[in-house]
């Protein structure tokens, strides 16, 4: 994991009450939109989002860190407006991340979301694209029927960050079909897949409350780094992390053949763990019996990745991105405890373990 951030960063914001202040103002607003979809949308999407079971039966399922809302309700108090004002474009964002984490579990194959079976798992392929087309033409509708000039620049801001998280997706599953991806190339594949849309949590609530374009712009670049720090530190999960808290399988990126960054930075480093780990990846590329490798294979190759410097390589790129974004609010103008809070999230993204 990245090392924590220095001491002269660390504050006394309760994170914890952060994540639960936009978990509780967007719940509310985002259960409301769900239920306009016809059935059975509704209770599939009710599904995906934890709060009833396979069976239909009110559930408390893991609803996610919820790092976007807080992020959408925080950016509202940029401009001196209170946190609600930030509440659509909190729902929007998170309605959009789950459209996006419908499609991905299908296209990816994943079984398992937050320990719980996946829609497709439980509901078949149709309902996941179904409810996930669903759920992005809610994101629009939520902030299209406030009727404001700033709900129109939301709008913008999110659907061109919306084109940039499908540009993600489309990178992320053809390089499973490469046997090379540089760093560049996965950088910027991470940045559109999930540098976007943090960035426009991070803005959207202060383009509700009146930001200018330059604040929303400021805003974006430390949601985006924050976004490159957040999914360097998923990458590390991606191989390393312990179910348990994840909710996903041991090796789930090796499995999925993933070029994310640990893997590409070890095959970019040179020397014979690198050399090794190419020839293994070119080879696994090539067999149809990948599926069932054992437990003792995938982690040879985690092995690898490790002693070719990719985990270390990664770590730092986490703690580099999120100094980047930290640096982005100095350009910006705001009450010295929205900047705490802000940190604080930023903190939080490169030392959790899930």
């Amino acid at each position: 994991m990245p090392p924590a951030p220095k001491a002269d960063r660390r504050t006394t914001v309760d994170v914890t009450a952060l994540l639960e202040r936009g978990r509780t103002l967007a719940t509310p607003v985002l259960r409301a939109a769900v239920d306009r979809l016809a059935p059975p949308m509704d209770t599939v999407a009710a599904y995906h989002f934890g709060w009833i079971d396979a069976q239909g039966k009110p559930a408390d399922g893991d609803g996610g860190k919820a790092v976007r809302p807080a992020l959408a309700v925080l950016s509202a108090e940029v401009t001196g407006a209170a946190p609600e004002i930030g509440v659509p474009g909190a729902v929007a964002v998170e309605l959009v991340h789950n459209f996006s984490l419908l499609h991905d579990d299908l296209m990816d194959g994943d079984e398992q979301r937050r320990h719980r079976d996946t829609v497709w798992k439980v509901h078949g392929p149709a309902q996941a694209i179904l409810v996930g087309d669903a759920l992005f033409a809610l994101a629009n509708e939520v902030l299209l029927e406030l009727g404001t000039v700033e709900a129109g620049r939301a709008t913008r801001r999110l659907t061109k960050a919306s084109r940039s998280l499908i540009d993600g997706q489309a990178q992320d599953i053809s390089y499973e079909h490469r046997d090379r991806v540089s760093v560049e190339e996965c950088l910027e594949m991470e940045g559109n897949k999930t540098g976007a849309l943090l960035a426009s949590a991070s803005s959207i609530g202060a383009v509700l409350g009146g930001a200018d374009e330059r604040t929303a712009d400021t805003l974006e670049k430390y949601g985006y780094h924050l976004g490159l720090a957040f999914q360097a530190v998923d990458d590390l999960l991606g191989i390393w992390g312990d179910p348990d808290a994840t909710g996903k399988q041991t090796w789930s990126d090796l499995r999925q053949r993933k070029k994310s960054l640990p893997v590409v930075a070890a095959l970019a480093a040179g020397g014979p763990a690198s050399e090794r780990l190419g020839e293994i990846l070119a080879a696994d590329a090539k067999t149809s019996d990948f599926a069932n490798f054992s437990e003792e294979e995938f982690a040879a190759r985690a092995a690898l990745i490790e002693e070719a410097g990719g985990r270390e390589w990664t770590a730092d790129e986490a703690s580099r991105q999120h100094t980047i974004a930290i640096e982005a609010l100095d350009a910006v103008d705001m009450p010295d405890r929205v900047r705490a809070m802000f940190t604080a999230l930023a903190d939080f993204v490169v030392v959790r373990k899930r």
